[in-house]
């Protein structure tokens, strides 16, 4: 004699057993605040102001969303908001920044976070 679970027992065991591996699993990547990320960044490159830019005398704050690796290195960006004359310069040296890993519960994650780029006229 063979036994049959109903359907809608195996369908909530099945859905149980997602539930609980989903809860075990650290999230992918999690975003965190601009300024928190600031706190453990450990190598920064400043933009080299682009001459044309410094010539016409733009400046501004070059805002990109940067996705930083397990690693602590930046590996994806997004111009968010920015002059276009500027934007080229912030990218190439936030290429270059370097973070501490963010942990979550002991495990290293992938952080999503804003940059922004200052570029004033009376820096050098």
């Amino acid at each position: 004699m063979e036994h049959r679970l109903p359907a809608s027992l195996l369908a909530l065991i099945a859905a149980l057993c997602c539930a609980t591996a989903a809860q075990d699993t650290p999230p992918q990547r999690v975003r965190v605040s601009d300024d928190v990320m600031r706190g453990v960044l450990v190598k920064k490159v400043a933009p080299v102001y682009p001459p044309l830019a410094r010539q016409a005398r733009i400046q501004g704050v070059v805002v990109l969303k940067v996705v930083i690796n397990k690693a602590g290195e930046v590996y994806n960006m997004q111009l968010i908001s920015g002059h276009p004359m500027l934007a080229p310069a912030a990218i190439d040296a936030v290429k270059q920044w370097k973070y501490q890993p963010y942990l979550l519960n002991g495990e290293a994650v992938e952080v999503e976070t804003q940059v922004h780029v200052i570029f004033n006229l009376t820096q050098r």
